[in-house]
């Protein structure tokens, strides 16, 4: 079937503002005209965008790391991933950082997995998913962690168990959910060398 697609498209606005700016991200607020003429307010987080890593060992296991997170009140396994806080920074290299900060890791092969917007009805968040393989461990010295990551776990689970544990609702970070089932879908139409290069235009956020 052909013309389905997402396009940019952005409604008539008034009285924007910004009632929130934390330090990375905040809310913003705006009146936006429905297609009856009338209009409605719409809340949403302001985001500079994030890079996630999938990073997959000939074995066929992924690591995954388990962190708190507050607003959901869990410890939730998940992708090594972070924000695109360097203005400009092209995403590659973003993924590059986190997969050394966060598992000491280096990949030979990089290929862009899959790109979405992490909750579009409430956030602007755009995140770039690569797929990382020739693995290796990483050079110089480790990053030393804070907060949060200060109690984070790492394991490598094979892909399949992941597909099972997100199937059964055991898993529910968007990236890992995300990313282990494009995967498995990758591996079954065609391989690796299908997906796009790791420099692939990102019209969510352009670099």
């Amino acid at each position: 079937m052909t013309g389905i697609r997402d396009v940019a498209e952005e409604w008539d606005v008034r009285d924007g503002h910004t009632p929130f700016q934390g330090r990375m991200t905040g809310m913003r607020s705006e009146q936006v005209r429905m297609p009856d003429g009338s209009w409605a307010q719409r809340d949403y987080q302001i985001h500079p965008g994030s890079v996630g890593v999938l990073a997959v060992d000939q074995q066929a296991r992924v690591l995954v790391l388990r962190q708190y997170r507050h607003p959901v009140r869990h410890r939730l396994w998940e992708l090594p991933a972070g924000l695109l806080d360097v203005p400009g920074e092209n995403p590659l290299h973003a993924a590059q950082r986190e997969l050394f900060e966060e598992a000491y890791c280096k990949a030979g092969n990089w290929r862009v997995l899959v790109d979405f917007y992490t909750s579009p009805g409430g956030s602007d968040e755009a995140l770039r998913l690569f797929l990382a393989t020739e693995l290796s461990e990483a050079d110089g010295e480790r990053y030393a962690a804070h907060g949060e990551e200060l109690e984070l776990e790492s394991a490598w689970v094979p892909l399949e168990q992941l597909i099972d544990l997100v199937l059964a609702g055991e898993l529910h970070n968007p990236t890992l959910v995300t990313g282990t089932l494009a995967l498995h879908t990758v591996l079954a139409r065609g391989g690796v060398d299908t997906l796009r290069p790791a420099d692939a235009p990102w019209a969510a956020r352009p670099f």
